[in-house]
């Protein structure tokens, strides 16, 4: 049992005060001088030529925090939580990283609560994150634009100082993260925009009303925020100019398109007096003969480099990549073409799934801050997202973001110490949460052989549960094997790390997931097997036992899953969750009454049961919603 720390509030810089207040409930700290109960005692140190760190002193009267900005204060208490009785001498942690950030989904219909942002800030500064950015395509209010997040659950003003005006307690930054090109579809899509679409998803560059609306979206974004810096997007503009522009300006080569916006947005952010930063992919696939972002071999127009302005910084974006080699050539590309040193943007692989996959993240993020640390790089960000629908507890990112801080404060991640330091931060075992990962991990043929590597993309829980239990389109990845035995286990082994009233009460949610895909995952293979073979008693038992068992189960999903939703998110987006589950009830409610109708002989035949099955791709990767379901038109 870890030890209480007490800390006098009076005898504490001022900057600290009242983050340190925050943390009174849930952490080990005490604001009452106790009998053997060691006092923490701070001041400001430099941090010795880098950007920041801490030391943790021990002695006869207490336990002394030197530290170089807030954040490292922080994290310094985060690993006195956790590794305070370890310390027997001076303990020193220094990072060159300027920025330490995580972007935080709240787009893809999960928008978080203010409640859960406050929780998600205090666990991440006890990490050391001193950057936080909350991903809003259309979910802020934008005044005079009642179309703007309608419906969507959107942050108001006052929301939104009110989460600056915490994170600042924690020496955190709030930056406004946005879209001014692309991944608009939410906006575009009400009439009252039409004008201003290029096309379904992307802004109509030139068009003076586009610019007007972008100032009017820049400023409401920036203004609740502290923070004269502006992430204002710009990715994955593809199409860009091919839709209303074509029909306008006529043919024009998209590199200059895409200046002559950035300029124009730019000049918004100057004026508002914003530094802004974009996401750079899209020059890349410029540059690309293959349209490839990850291309080593660019062809870059000098002209273009040019008149790209200079007071914009570009965010290198890359989730995929396990060698650190290659993230080290693409910051030398970045810093060689673009004139500029990167911020670097890894990912935290919760997207496209309802748990992030942790293994996978560590692997590609180690490669990535490896690089960045030999490379010198001075901002990184770690992005969550919520493709799909927002399925995923967002909270399951939280073991990817002490990794990614222990590689930008150590440049290596030691299994005991991160066990040590996210208990220290968050309260909990991280063996919980990691093995919730295992979900989406299934044995299956890589290169001729048998594996179960954490090096392959899985998010088999997705396509396992959604796929629809008569017509069983992803079956065939199964490869006719059974995983009943793997979730039963896992099922079990995750109920045995729920506990009440800490954050491993959310793996309640995997847990749930287990057991109903440990009896969905056969069903379908062994009621066929059965319908073939025509053995009306293993029919009967299959229904009686396994069906019906099956619905009851999803049942449970459902209402844990809406309550997960509920207690993380706004209520706006559940509804795309729960008509998924609305329609995975009600498909095996037509299960048991084909089946049923069957067995009377009231139908002589099942024909989803007699087609058979193809295997249409060689990967394990399904992560849209409608392609699992149906291979029909679904919208």
């Amino acid at each position: 049992m870890k030890r209480d720390y007490f800390i006098n509030l009076e005898m504490v810089p001022k900057e600290l005060r009242s983050g340190i207040e925050e943390l009174k409930e849930g952490h080990p700290i005490t604001f009452k001088r106790r009998k053997d109960t060691p006092e923490v005692s701070f001041s400001v140190v430099p941090a010795e030529g880098k950007e920041g760190g801490f030391h943790i002193i021990p002695g006869d009267r207490g336990i002394h925090i030197g530290y170089a900005r807030i954040s490292d204060a922080f994290r310094a208490l985060g690993c006195l939580f956790g590794q305070g009785e370890d310390f027997k001498s001076t303990y020193t942690e220094i990072t060159n990283f300027r920025m330490l950030g995580v972007m935080l989904e709240s787009s893809r219909n999960g928008v978080l609560t203010v409640d859960n942002i406050k929780i998600l800030l205090q666990r991440f500064s006890l990490m050391g994150i001193n950057t936080v950015m909350l991903y809003t395509e259309d979910t802020y209010e934008v005044p005079g634009e009642p179309f703007f997040g309608y419906l969507r659950g959107r942050y108001t003003s006052d929301e939104l100082k009110e989460i600056d005006s915490y994170a600042e307690k924690f020496g955190i930054e709030m930056i406004a993260c946005i879209q001014t090109l692309a991944h608009l579809s939410q906006i575009l899509k009400w009439p009252v925009y039409s004008k201003i679409a290029d096309t379904d998803d992307i802004l109509l560059v030139g068009k003076e009303e586009t610019y007007q609306l972008l100032e009017k979206m820049i400023k409401a974004a920036s203004g609740p925020y502290r923070s004269k810096r502006i992430h204002i997007g710009m990715d994955e503009a593809h199409g860009l100019g091919t839709g209303q522009y074509k029909k306008l300006y006529g043919e024009k080569r998209t590199f200059d398109i895409m200046n002559e916006h950035l300029k124009r947005v730019c000049e918004i952010c100057r004026k508002a007096g914003l530094k802004p930063m974009i996401w750079d992919d899209m020059y890349f696939h410029i540059a690309s003969k293959t349209n490839d972002y990850y291309d080593l071999n660019l062809q870059f127009p000098e002209e273009v480099i040019k008149n790209i302005p200079q007071d914009v910084d570009f965010i290198y974006w890359d989730y995929y990549h396990l060698d650190s080699e290659f993230y080290s050539k693409f910051i030398d590309i970045h810093k060689n073409i673009l004139g500029k040193e990167p911020i670097v943007a890894p990912g935290a692989w919760n997207w496209g799934r309802f748990w992030a996959d942790l293994p996978y993240a560590y692997m590609t993020v180690g490669a990535c801050m490896r690089s960045c640390r030999e490379k010198g790089i001075k901002e990184a960000f770690l992005t969550t997202w919520g493709d799909d629908g927002m399925e995923n507890d967002i909270f399951s990112v939280l073991p990817v973001v002490q990794f990614f801080t222990e590689m930008a404060y150590s440049g290596k991640v030691e299994r005991e110490t991160l066990k040590a330091k996210f208990a220290g931060s968050c309260g909990i075992d991280i063996e919980g949460y990691e093995m919730a990962s295992r979900m989406d991990i299934i044995p299956c043929e890589k290169d001729g052989e048998k594996v179960e590597k954490e090096d392959t993309l899985f998010n088999a829980a997705k396509w396992l549960l959604w796929d629809d239990p008569l017509i069983g389109l992803y079956e065939p990845f199964q490869g006719g094997r059974s995983f009943r035995e793997k979730y039963e286990r896992l099922a079990i082994q995750l109920k045995k790390e729920i506990r009440k009233g800490d954050l491993s009460e959310r793996l309640l949610f995997p847990y749930q997931i287990s057991k109903v895909i440990a009896i969905k995952c056969d069903i379908r293979k062994n009621l066929v097997d059965a319908y073939k073979k025509k053995d009306r008693k293993k029919l009967r038992k299959l229904l009686k036992e396994e069906v019906e068992r099956l619905i009851k189960e999803v049942r449970k999903l459902w209402k844990i899953h809406r309550q997960m939703w509920l207690d993380t998110y706004k209520p706006f987006g559940l509804e795309v969750i729960e008509i998924r589950y609305g329609g995975l009830i009600t498909r095996l409610e037509s299960l048991k009454n084909r089946l049923e109708g069957y067995l009377k002989g009231e139908v002589s035949s099942i024909p989803e049961f007699e087609t058979q099955l193809l295997r249409f791709r060689e990967d394990y990767w399904a992560d849209i919603y409608r392609k699992i379901v149906t291979p029909s038109s679904i919208l």
